[in-house]
């Protein structure tokens, strides 16, 4: 005897979101309704450019944006920017100069900005201050702690891109290294080249570690700025349309 298949509509059921650890107070997760993509990368792997392109595209489709990233807040950006151009910062000082920043940004721009179901882009988040402090030798469960208050973003896709590559990319833009990017604070070598080399192939490997925890995307950035566009696109299309 044959049986009639019954046809059932499945109803995707909206993401749970969630903070990593403590998170802030009064905030209500389901309010949250826009999302929040985070793209993680070195200077010179293309993650402001992917952006910037991301913004247009999302933008002429119908969804409106707000963007974010390392050292764009209000209360202490321009403080922080002193701090670095003396050199002398110690390793607990610029991470908690960073983590303010972000916490700042955290509450007065992303979570307002998702309540508002606008799509939050951020260049850079807690990701690469993590490697940045593991690196210089920070506590793993201090760090976890610190930034607990952290949202967990609905993508985040990391820009890998081989140190050498990112030298030729950065001299060829600015015809200098950054003192920071280099880890010159960290006395790997005196000549800067070889220092940027040794601290961006430590900031991969931190980077690695991280995915294993947190599961993000790594996207090969060597690769075309119009290849890395389309994989991009694909992936946060699927994030926007629930497939």
């Amino acid at each position: 005897m044959k049986t009639k298949k019954q046809n059932h509509i499945v109803i995707p059921q909206p993401v749970r979101r969630r903070f990593y650890g403590h998170g802030i107070p009064g905030v209500q997760l389901d309010d949250l309704v826009g999302k929040l993509i985070a793209v993680e990368g070195a200077d010179g792997s293309g993650r402001s450019t992917q952006i910037a392109r991301l913004v247009v595209w999302l933008e002429t489709t119908g969804h409106g944006t707000v963007q974010v990233g390392l050292k764009r807040s209000t209360l202490v950006s321009e403080e922080l920017e002193r701090a670095q151009e003396g050199n002398i910062l110690s390793r607990t000082t610029l991470s908690l100069f960073y983590a303010t920043d972000f916490a700042d940004q955290l509450e007065n721009i992303i979570l307002p900005a998702l309540k508002a179901g606008f799509i939050v882009l951020a260049d850079r988040y807690i990701y690469t201050l993590m490697a940045r402090d593991m690196v210089r030798g920070m506590d793993d469960v201090w760090l976890k702690n610190l930034y607990g208050i952290a949202l967990e973003p609905d993508a985040v896709f990391y820009l890998a891109v081989e140190a050498e590559e990112l030298v030729q990319r950065n001299l060829s833009k600015s015809a200098t290294l950054d003192y920071w990017e280099s880890g010159m604070d960290l006395g790997l070598s005196r000549d800067m080249f070889d220092s940027f080399v040794q601290y961006q192939t430590a900031m991969q490997a931190a980077f690695r570690q991280l995915q294993k925890t947190y599961g993000f995307t790594i996207v090969d950035g060597n690769h075309s700025v119009d290849a890395v566009t389309v994989e991009l696109r694909k992936k946060i299309g699927a994030v926007l349309t629930g497939k």
